[in-house]
């Protein structure tokens, strides 16, 4: 099991995986280029996507979640292509139920459900020189985790140097709200699938090879995926 393509930084944890930043925080975006809010007052019941979902329903799927640790808020999903909304879809695969399937090209995630359907989720991936392909398994989850930028971002981008001993865990972390770590042959990738409130972000190439589901489409693969599960990234 080797990871193919050009690693994202190595060195201290977590260069992997951005998301928004909030007034008074450091510039998020450019982590990850180096490195929310509801649907108003729109009439959208009886309104559908071209997938099918009725946006009523995907107003409710990715609003807040006032019960966590840092409430969540609602996605602004206008910002995202409804073709990136979680579904449950035919997808033919020789892999375990449980397992984990990347699609860089298609900015997708699946988790295999088993009789040929998938949860799909849509993504953000590396940006080009960051791409990379190869299994792996979760070898640690965290939620709410502290983000460490490593020394070669630090290099690139001084002003992450204010985050060197680690940024805890919060909204504005760039990490969100959960972390699948990647590891192989028993060793930190330095990659994970983290949570992203960036909704602009889902379905183009922007990390340093990490990859990104809308926050609360993270919750939900979270939750269903257990330590040593299976990852298999694609091919970009």
């Amino acid at each position: 099991m080797t990871l193919t393509g050009r690693r994202a930084d190595a060195g201290q944890t977590q260069d992997l995986a951005p998301s928004p930043q909030r007034a008074g925080f450091l510039d998020r975006r450019a982590f990850l280029v180096g490195s929310a809010v509801g649907l108003g007052t729109l009439g959208l019941t009886g309104c559908v996507t071209p997938d099918g979902m009725v946006l009523a329903e995907a107003a409710k799927t990715y609003g807040a979640m006032p019960d966590e640790k840092f409430p969540i808020p609602a996605t602004d999903i206008s910002k995202v292509d409804p073709k990136y909304y979680r579904r449950t879809v035919r997808y033919e695969s020789k892999e375990a139920p449980g397992t984990i399937v990347v699609d860089p090209r298609n900015f997708y995630v699946y988790r295999i459900e088993g009789d040929g359907a998938a949860t799909r989720y849509g993504a953000n991936v590396g940006r080009d020189g960051f791409l990379w392909s190869g299994d792996a398994y979760v070898g640690r989850k965290s939620e709410w985790a502290t983000w460490t930028p490593p020394k070669e971002m630090i290099r690139r981008q001084p002003e992450a140097a204010q985050y060197a001993r680690g940024m805890p865990g919060g909204l504005d972390n760039p990490l969100g709200a959960r972390t699948l770590h990647l590891y192989q042959n028993g060793a930190y990738t330095l990659y994970t699938i983290y949570a992203s409130s960036e909704p602009d972000t889902i379905g183009s190439g922007i990390t340093s090879g990490c990859v990104g589901l809308l926050t609360q489409d993270m919750i939900h693969l979270y939750a269903r995926t257990p330590l040593k599960a299976k990852v298999v990234v694609l091919p970009a």
